[in-house]
């Protein structure tokens, strides 16, 4: 598929945003976090930055941005449509558990709640979005059983990080949080390896033969429909070589996964000004494998309808 940037800037920025929320209304709701007025400032500040710049910028992928609204209406059939509804309900007790925690400095038994609420329902939209993709069977790339724990667990991981360097200048970061944040970071790196061995060695089970109804037969294509490109093969037959593809798979691993987990370590041996330094070259490093990662996961995915153009296999 064609990666739009549109949709790359809106699946990562929302998802690192969601991930943040989900981080520290979480550890709000078990106490696990000071009520420390610039932190809830900075972390759920940026949570709502890169939330609804996400949004915002997912509009601009459509054909006509202005009716954009109107795809709420279709909850009741529509991933996209429901991830729209859970996102603008989010921002309900998301608006509560900020007032609770900047202003009135701590969580009452009502702030838990909201904080609880606010962690289900971040946690509910990233699953959404998630399904937009793995309910399309026409894209087996996408439609499969690690897109939905690929968002998810990177959308965490990457809140988690930015959550330690945020904690880093303002309350302190605990050894105990760098652990729980290296491990998201291993866990979404597993998940990604598996989902690149998953399209790597299985194709969709369409082929040549049978979108053409020819059984017993050797497909190939004698001549194209037409002589210039169109929009399906625009936005559906894009193609990246392999060895492109390999070099991007390895800065997304090195940029996304290594690097972070290493930064997150020397974060945990060091102290002081160290570990601000290395909290936040953590999660900008993460935000870059992100991007990349997310470029190939469009990039790589191929439309069942390239067997009517060529393609051997989908």
């Amino acid at each position: 598929m064609h990666p739009a940037f549109s949709v790359i800037f809106f699946t990562t920025a929302s998802g690192a945003g969601y991930g943040i929320l989900i981080v520290l209304s979480a550890m709000a709701a078990w106490r696990g976090v000071p009520m420390d007025r610039m932190l809830g400032i900075s972390g759920l500040g940026l949570a709502f930055v890169l939330v609804t710049a996400g949004l915002l910028s997912s509009t601009f992928h459509l054909g006509h941005p202005e009716r954009a609204w109107r795809a709420l209406t279709q909850w009741r059939s529509s991933w996209l449509s429901r991830e729209g509804v859970l996102a603008i309900i989010t921002y309900g007790p998301w608006l509560v558990l900020a007032y609770f925690w900047i202003y009135e400095g701590t969580l009452t038994d009502m702030g838990i709640k909201v904080a609880a609420v606010t962690a289900v329902l971040a946690v509910a939209t990233i699953y959404c979005t998630a399904m937009i993709y793995q309910s399309l069977k026409t894209i087996h790339q996408w439609s499969n059983k690690w897109t939905v724990p690929g968002y998810l667990v990177l959308g965490l991981s990457s809140g988690a990080v930015w959550v330690a360097a945020l904690m880093s200048v303002t309350v302190g970061v605990e050894k105990v949080y760098l652990a729980f944040a290296c491990v998201t970071v291993l866990l979404a790196w597993r998940i990604k390896q598996r989902y690149w061995h998953l399209i790597d060695t299985t194709r969709h089970a369409a082929t040549p033969n049978s979108a053409t109804g020819l059984k017993g037969e050797t497909i190939t294509l004698l001549e194209g429909p037409h002589t210039e490109e169109n929009y399906l093969l625009r936005e559906m037959g894009f193609k990246i070589g392999r060895k492109h593809a390999a070099k991007l798979r390895r800065i997304a691993q090195i940029a996304g996964f290594l690097l972070p987990v290493v930064l997150l370590v020397l974060a945990y041996l060091v102290s002081g000004q160290l570990v601000v330094l290395s909290c936040f070259a953590a999660a900008l490093c993460m935000s870059v494998g992100i991007v990349v990662e997310r470029w190939l996961f469009f990039a790589e995915a191929k439309h069942v309808v390239t067997l009517y153009y060529g393609a051997q296999s989908a």
